[in-house]
């Protein structure tokens, strides 16, 4: 979203269904083929859970939105990675929680599940910034798709992937909003 913007590309504002939702329901799944502008949905979401208000000059939302609150987001993109086996998988998540752990001064247990340590970043943005975060995942359907034709790793990567997301439901409270892109039939 910051570079079509920024670079002055060609966008179709729908910043004003952006605004309907973020102030509808707090979890949201969307899911679409490939090449459906769901990550530059996601893009979108993050800039304006940001604030970042200058991005969203002349848009519609920069007339709808009023207070332009900074929240802490946290977006796990699951399609950075390659998920042919579960060291494929580890390393992502790792990666992608390490980063997340440093920016909101979270202590990390090395024997910790992904659920474990998501949850505890999610507490630490909110300890840190005093706003409930914002959860956004792109493609988190990618490690079980990258698996599905070995029966026996695909178990093993649904099983880690639910342990990850477990803790959404049970951190509500904490969250201001969820969304969720998958790009499974």
């Amino acid at each position: 979203f910051e570079k079509v913007i920024e670079n002055g590309m060609i966008y179709v504002d729908k910043t004003a269904l952006v605004y309907r939702m973020v102030h509808g329901t707090q979890n949201n799944f969307l899911s679409r083929p490939r090449r459906f502008g769901k990550s530059l949905l996601v893009t979108t979401l993050q800039a304006y859970f940001e604030g970042r208000k200058e991005l969203f000059k002349g848009l519609a939302i920069d007339k709808l939105e009023k207070d332009w609150i900074k929240y802490p987001v946290i977006h796990l993109d699951l399609s950075s990675g390659k998920y042919a086996a579960i060291e494929n998988l580890k390393s992502v998540l790792n990666d992608i929680l390490h980063d997340y752990e440093d920016q909101f001064d979270v202590d990390v247990q090395s024997e910790s599940s992904y659920g474990t340590r998501l949850k505890n970043i999610i507490q630490g943005a909110v300890r840190k910034t005093g706003h409930q975060a914002v959860v956004l995942i792109d493609e988190y359907d990618a490690p079980m798709l990258d698996s599905n034709d070995k029966p026996e790793l695909q178990v093993r990567i649904r099983d880690i992937m639910r342990d990850f997301f477990s803790p959404l439901k049970a951190q509500e409270a904490n969250l201001r909003f969820v969304f969720l892109t998958g790009i499974t039939k």
